[in-house]
């Protein structure tokens, strides 16, 4: 058995997270398979869209805390091994943010912690309806820090504060209001409505929705005169593009595209 599954369909990539015994925690092992793929989907141009799910009855548990556990065996108390860790989940998810392709969260279950951080991180999310939500460290004493840095940039502060000093878990839709996923739908209509969503992207123009997707991030860190004046030369190396001058022409004469890419 694998731990990562993945399945490629057109132009869309699923990839399943498949510890489900482990509730698909972020182990060294799934972080590491995660990121390794995901390195290789960037080069990959046949790939439009990528879905993210998780196996069994849960989407993922946040981090492993028997491998945790084990690390305080180390001289130090386990404090070098605890830091590796945390840089290696934080460029998993900085990864996510920088691909070229959208990444869709499809999600099941329960979603906590770091596996809660990961739908904050992701570029869109859809849920089953009765998929909860929580960022429950503080329940065992354990402060949810780095899963704070997504959550905090998905949804509004006293929320997300709220969230992570109580432990406790907020509804799909609850989680839909605040904008941690896009939607909730019936459970038995999750995997479809991912794929739609996945399918409509991925009919645009890859280039366009890659220069796009790396402008939404780094303008947001931008003052505003400034975000205007990066997408502005954003927007220019995209409408150079002989695929997008097609698009544009195709529109003008009430006929498809024909890209090339």
């Amino acid at each position: 058995m694998t731990i990562l599954d993945v399945t490629a369909q057109g132009p869309v990539t699923h990839l399943r997270m498949n510890a489900p015994e482990r509730l698909n925690a972020l182990s060294d092992e799934m972080l590491a398979a995660l990121h390794s793929k995901l390195d290789e989907l960037a080069e990959d141009r046949q790939t439009r869209v990528i879905i993210l799910s998780g196996a069994g009855k849960a989407f993922c548990a946040g981090h492993d805390l028997r491998q945790m556990t084990a690390m305080r065996q180390a001289e130090d108390g386990g404090a070098a091994a605890f830091k590796d860790l945390f840089d290696r989940c934080a460029a998993l998810m900085a990864r996510i943010q920088s691909l070229p392709q959208p990444v869709i969260a499809q999600v099941h279950g329960v979603a906590t912690a770091a596996g809660c951080q990961l739908v904050a991180t992701c570029d869109l999310a859809i849920a089953a309806e009765d998929t909860r939500f929580g960022v429950n460290g503080v329940n065992i004493g354990l402060f949810c820090s780095t899963p704070m840095v997504a959550l905090s940039r998905s949804v509004p502060r006293k929320q997300a504060f709220e969230m992570l000093t109580t432990g406790d878990f907020i509804s799909a839709s609850r989680a839909a209001e605040l904008g941690l996923i896009n939607r909730a739908v019936p459970a038995d209509q999750l995997p479809n409505e991912a794929t739609t969503l996945a399918e409509k992207i991925a009919a645009k123009l890859g280039t366009a929705v890659a220069h796009g997707k790396g402008a939404f991030y780094q303008q947001m860190q931008l003052p505003t005169d400034q975000a205007y004046a990066f997408t502005g030369d954003v927007m220019v190396r995209n409408m150079l593009e002989a695929d997008t001058r097609e698009g544009i022409d195709a529109f003008l004469e009430k006929r498809a595209p024909d890209w090339q890419q």
